[in-house]
């Protein structure tokens, strides 16, 4: 089949191509507590979703559905970006709908918000919310379309729900044998692999497979994983096409240029998240409610002779309904250290240690969510060291990454 278009979308290809060698990405900044604004084009990190010659001749003549979010963004030379939809329609490609993860297509919705399907109201394309009444796709939801394309910005964290968004999408294109095209990204967790493994008989939206909480993989390569270990419902297998990012490695220090859900807002947060994550399966507040999420945590029944630190968390965005709201959170403040590159136990176990309420410092059946595992509470209250339990975790890691070693696009 010829690869035709008009002489206007011609004009808007060149362009696209033109600004496809756009995407870097800026130093980490110790202590910052604002959004990135910007990306620095020097550094020559492109995204899959800036290689329009890669994908466009895929989706020439197709009806076209896209998984997508805020940040799922094509970027330019002066630091500015076009959304994934408003590009593709401009050259032509016939979009016919949204699918949008946890906190809905615009990524303003709370942290387990359901969110409702809609319009969007620039396109006027219809919306299906994969957070609501479904979390995946059904067949008449598809029947209309002849592929999908998924961009969505991941931090490598099991318990952050865009892998698990992915792994739905990718049965019911399997199932309806949709071919499903990933517009690879870099993952700002990806320099290693850590943490409890996931126990199947945990599993839920939180974790759906038998991974460490971080895997390490790009969210094109956990998507060749859950095809190559046959991960996905009855073993079923996606037409699956990645387009890898480029001038990458998992080492490369990558800072996101917009914040990948409402309380994760800069690179100190995405690099403590999966540590203080944990928090979300406890009765302590872990920064929501404040400008320093998951950079900082408390509850009023910490040993206020112990934390000296303070805050109160307040509704703000990305949380209607804070933990603690109004009330005075004893703690302790991690936004200006040099956060580790492990899953570390130690703020989970000291908050735990000097807990005057320790009966009421789990939500047992969330935590066991979070981590994936019911021996990790267990641990914690047994008194073991952050070093005893990291210990604990080494079996199952190696393993792990003998499984991840075969899907891996990058150094």
């Amino acid at each position: 089949m010829r690869y035709f278009i008009s002489f206007k979308n011609t004009f808007l290809l060149l362009f696209f191509l033109v600004i496809s060698c756009g995407n870097g990405h800026q130093q980490k900044k110790e202590g910052t507590h604002t959004e990135n604004n910007g990306v620095d084009i020097s550094e020559k990190i492109v995204v899959g979703a800036n290689q329009t010659n890669e994908y466009l001749p895929l989706l020439k003549n197709k009806k076209v559905g896209i998984v997508a979010n805020q940040t799922s963004v094509l970027f330019k030379k002066d630091g500015k970006h076009t959304h994934l939809v408003d590009s593709l329609l401009g050259l032509g490609i016939a979009v016919e709908k949204i699918f949008s993860p946890e906190h809905g297509f615009r990524g303003k919705a709370d942290a387990g918000e359901h969110v409702k399907g809609n319009k969007d109201t620039k396109t006027g394309l219809s919306i299906v919310s994969l957070y609501g009444k479904s979390r995946k796709p059904d067949a008449e939801q598809l029947k209309d379309l002849d592929i999908v394309v998924f961009d969505i910005q991941d931090v490598g964290v099991r318990f952050y729900t865009y892998t698990s968004t992915l792994h739905l999408v990718m049965e019911a294109c399997a199932e309806n044998n949709v071919p499903l095209i990933v517009l690879d990204r870099p993952n700002p967790n990806a320099s290693y692999v850590d943490g409890p493994m996931l126990e199947m008989a945990h599993t839920s939206f939180l974790g759906k497979i038998p991974i460490p909480l971080v895997y390490g993989l790009t969210i094109g390569e956990y998507g060749k994983m859950l095809n190559g270990e046959h991960w996905l419902a009855n073993g079923v297998q996606c037409d699956l096409t990645v387009i890898p990012v480029k001038n990458y490695t998992h080492q490369s220090n990558y800072s996101l240029p917009i914040r990948p859900s409402p309380n994760l807002p800069n690179d100190q947060s995405i690099a403590l998240y999966p540590s203080l994550g944990f928090f979300e399966g406890t009765h302590i507040n872990a920064g929501r409610g404040t400008e320093f999420q998951f950079q900082r945590y408390g509850a009023p029944f910490l040993d206020k002779n112990y934390f000296t630190f303070t805050y109160t968390p307040k509704p703000n965005f990305g949380s209607k309904s804070p933990k603690h709201q109004d009330e005075v959170c004893y703690g302790e403040d991690l936004s200006h250290i040099e956060a580790p590159k492990m899953v570390s136990m130690k703020w989970v176990i000291k908050a735990y240690q000097h807990c005057t309420d320790k009966p009421n410092f789990f939500r047992t059946s969330s935590f066991t969510l979070h981590a994936g595992t019911e021996k990790l509470q267990e641990q914690i209250e047994s008194g073991l060291t952050n070093e005893e339990i990291r210990a604990s975790w080494q079996k199952d890691l190696d393993s792990f990454k003998k499984i991840r070693k075969k899907y891996l696009i990058y150094d």
